[in-house]
């Protein structure tokens, strides 16, 4: 590869030109160029791995993750950092290098703040999330971070404690759900783009539907509430619409705000 390369280099400083070649073919020699670059300088400095590492020639930009799972130990493209609220998936932080995602907790929560007006009363994270300085910057806030503290567990947790820790938990679930929701539905695993653009374009257009859809069954359990009994649950004979719960409906899926008398934001 050495020898190709500065066969290439020989022939431009002779006169050469590499105007005839595509965008493309220019593009995948100026990668081969850097490939060549990271394995001299880490034949060179005795070393397994360089910044910013090249493992595609047609995707440049997709970087190894270590993940530490079984059996796929190290997985490739994007990485995202997403919050749920309401079971809407919002789209915080997508890249395609290695980042650590508790340092984005406080920029997600000032998110939240910015788009419906007050912290929220708990966020529920994952364990990577609860660092001592995420739980001093929520507390300072009146937020309440799910999960044990930090330290030497007690010898006794209430009932209470234990309530409230499993319904936390099950609360947190309802991310990975999505996740899963968006793999097998809406195909996320199986982005074919290849520019870094139209990958991050799909990726954020899987989550776009995947609201549409949630918000499309509220609207649908709506229509229906309209000849529906409160009560029972039967169908009203002969039917009427009870405005009155269909507007409580409305208020409780937040798709309506009752104090200002205006459609609040949903996604």
């Amino acid at each position: 590869l050495k020898k190709n390369l500065g066969n290439i280099e020989d022939l431009i400083q002779a006169g050469a030109s590499l105007e005839n070649l595509s965008k493309r073919q220019k593009n995948c020699l100026e990668t081969i160029k850097k490939v060549y670059e990271q394995q001299q300088s880490m034949w060179e400095n005795k070393t397994q791995s360089v910044p910013q590492r090249i493992v595609s020639l047609t995707q440049p930009h997709i970087r190894p993750i270590v993940r530490g799972k079984v059996g796929k130990p190290i997985e490739f493209g994007a990485k995202l950092s997403v919050s749920c609220v309401d079971n809407y998936v919002f789209l915080d932080k997508i890249s395609w290098e290695n980042f650590n995602e508790s340092c984005h907790l406080k920029e997600q929560v000032e998110k939240y703040k910015e788009t419906f007006g007050d912290y929220p009363e708990s966020v529920h994270v994952d364990k990577i999330y609860r660092t001592r300085e995420n739980r001093n910057w929520c507390k300072e806030r009146g937020i309440r971070i799910s999960g044990p503290k930090l330290g030497r567990p007690p010898k006794n947790v209430s009932e209470e404690e234990k309530k409230q820790a499993h319904s936390d938990e099950c609360f947190r679930n309802a991310i990975e759900g999505k996740f899963g929701q968006a793999k097998r539905r809406f195909s996320l695993n199986l982005v074919m783009t290849k520019l870094p653009e139209t990958s991050i374009t799909s990726i954020a257009i899987t989550f776009l539907v995947a609201n549409l859809s949630k918000l499309l069954r509220q609207f649908l359990s709506l229509f229906l509430s309209l000849f529906t009994n409160n009560r029972t649950g039967e169908l009203i004979k002969p039917p009427f619409i009870n405005f009155d719960y269909t507007l409580n409906n409305f208020y409780v899926l937040k798709l309506i705000d009752l104090s200002e008398n205006s459609w609040s934001k949903v996604a």
